[in-house]
């Protein structure tokens, strides 16, 4: 499968998880905003495994979809359109969400 197509099926895939994603995270940032023993709840969340992968795959998600979405754009205006530079772009985006999240990672957790 060509690399456009799999930086394509991946922005929709992250779309639709992000949109998936909206209620827990509305209900996380409630819980930490309720008061201090939520906060220490949602602290506790955050020490464990399962929470931390699903985390870092909401931030996979929220990278890929911007920059898919800014190559989309610049494709648009006609940025990147001729197959080797839209090959180099989705390169580009695959590798800088990924580089992304071990940025926001080290940062965040």
């Amino acid at each position: 499968m060509p690399v456009n197509a799999v930086m394509s099926i991946g922005h929709r895939l992250a779309g639709v998880m992000l949109f998936l994603a909206i209620p827990i995270v509305i209900y996380i940032l409630e819980l930490s905003l309720q008061d201090p023993e939520g906060y220490q709840q949602v602290k506790a969340l955050f020490d464990g495994l399962l929470f931390r992968a699903v985390f870092i795959l909401i931030l996979w998600f929220l990278a890929h979809h911007f920059l898919a979405g800014i190559r989309y754009l610049l494709i648009d205006v006609e940025v990147g359109v001729e197959p080797a530079a839209a090959r180099k772009s989705a390169w580009w985006v695959i590798i800088s969400a990924v580089v992304a999240v071990l940025i926001f990672t080290q940062v965040l957790l």
